[in-house]
């Protein structure tokens, strides 16, 4: 499994693969920081949301660029730009403490975002070349088996080391306070900012750490492509004539957007149905994503038996059950129908991405750049999520914060569609 023409991958493979539970950390941390920065500066929902923008908008912009790089040099310097893009983000965040200006935060978390976008980019594909062609697939399942492991460390330090130490109090409290007594206000305000920003903080240290592991360790077959032989622009121009694929980044834009809007709003939900505190409200955010990594076993137990569009499709459906239920359900089975959803986004990602790349041949190391760029999806959909937070009024009966999910309901009737037409595409 790790070994090619004579080249044992193991230890590389290992490092390699470590990387994927870094970005699956930088993910979960960030979700809850939603809620976090509405509370501490006293913006909207709206522009709280803007955090996913930036998050998510470093991966849209970079993806493409990334995936040009590692072709002209290769994958080690595509992962060595990645890790010092993304320690130089984190380590942003102690000068946007001390500004305690928002748009700072979003300019660091935008920074480190780029260099996750150089990560992913050259992660995948690189661990694919780290062995028999044959056995390529069960190492990238394999790697992206660790992503969970990051993604629930993450949550965990943001429940305990975050959220936890904020100071108690509403957005109502806090306007108050400011009115008040502004100068008590602007003090647990730069605390709170403190708080948030010390573990990216050591975060930007560990992957400075992680840099200079990689920079002096020697990569085996790092090179992406001989240099020349592939055209960027007839390349891209046989993507975008292919239907399949195209269709495949539009399915993976909306999967994102809808995985992030569930994962960021959770806490919205649970604290303005059911009155739930901050931390309190990660703890249902984490079993979620457990949630998610058990349903991932179980469906690529079942890809054996269902083909991988249908087995798509049905997970649409039933995210379209568990959204409704989201939205027309109220109390705790509304909060169990939208923590249940987890279980039906845990195999679209990868099933989208395969869908996407099959037989597209060497086209496919600029086609998962356009996968990666899909991930954009999450920085777009959750602030329009937000929006409808702050301004809908619809029904009486029917809070804000519900109606919101209209958005992921969307997401979920596109995937659905999209896993319907793959299946007429294929037959013919």
């Amino acid at each position: 499994m790790f070994t090619k023409d004579g080249v044992n991958y193991l230890y590389p493979f290992i490092l390699v693969t470590s990387l994927f539970a870094l970005w699956g950390f930088a993910n979960d941390i960030s979700n809850p920081m939603v809620a976090a920065f509405r509370n501490i500066l006293l913006i909207s929902h709206f522009e709280s949301s803007l955090v996913q923008f930036a998050f998510y908008a470093g991966y849209c912009v970079m993806a493409i660029p990334a995936a040009i790089f590692i072709q002209k040099f290769n994958y080690k310097n595509g992962i060595l730009l990645g890790l010092a893009l993304y320690s130089i983000g984190c380590l942003l965040f102690i000068p946007a403490g001390n500004t305690m200006h928002f748009w700072a935060f979003l300019g660091a978390y935008f920074v480190m975002t780029c260099g996750l976008s150089f990560l992913e980019t050259t992660a995948n594909p690189f661990i694919l070349s780290m062995g028999p062609d044959e056995s390529a697939t069960r190492r990238l399942n394999f790697a992206q088996a660790f992503n969970p492991i990051g993604s629930l460390t993450g949550m965990l330090i943001a429940k305990n080391f975050i959220l936890a130490r904020l100071y108690k109090a509403s957005v109502e409290e806090r306007e108050i306070l400011q009115t008040t007594n502004p100068e008590y206000f602007m003090e647990i305000s730069k605390n709170d900012l403190a708080v948030v920003s010390l573990p990216y903080f050591l975060l930007g240290i560990a992957v400075a750490f992680f840099f200079l592991i990689f920079l002096f360790v020697k990569l085996p077959n790092s090179t992406a492509i001989k240099k020349g032989s592939l055209n960027i622009g007839s390349t891209f121009k046989r993507l975008l004539k292919n239907p399949l694929y195209t269709r495949s980044v539009v399915a993976q834009a909306f999967y994102v957007g809808v995985q992030i809007m569930v994962w960021t709003f959770i806490i919205h939900y649970a604290e303005g149905e059911l009155g739930m505190s901050k931390p309190e409200a990660q703890g249902y955010n984490m079993i979620a994503m457990g949630i998610f990594v058990s349903s991932r076993f179980v469906c690529t137990y079942l890809l054996k038996y269902v083909k991988p569009n249908l087995l798509l499709m049905c997970l649409a459906f039933g995210g379209i059950f568990f959204t409704l239920g989201t939205i027309f359900v109220q109390g705790m089975f509304g909060l169990y129908c939208l923590v249940a959803i987890s279980a039906c986004m845990s195999l679209m990602f990868p099933t989208i991405y395969g869908i996407a790349l099959k037989g597209l041949g060497d086209d496919a190391k600029l086609g998962s750049a356009g996968l990666i760029l899909a991930i954009g999806g999450g920085a777009f959909l959750p602030p329009l999520q937000g929006l409808l937070i702050d301004k809908a009024v619809w029904f009486e009966s029917l809070s804000s914060v519900r109606f919101s999910f209209v958005l992921p309901l969307i997401c979920f009737l596109v995937i659905a569609h999209f896993g319907h037409w793959v299946g007429k595409y294929a037959v013919k």
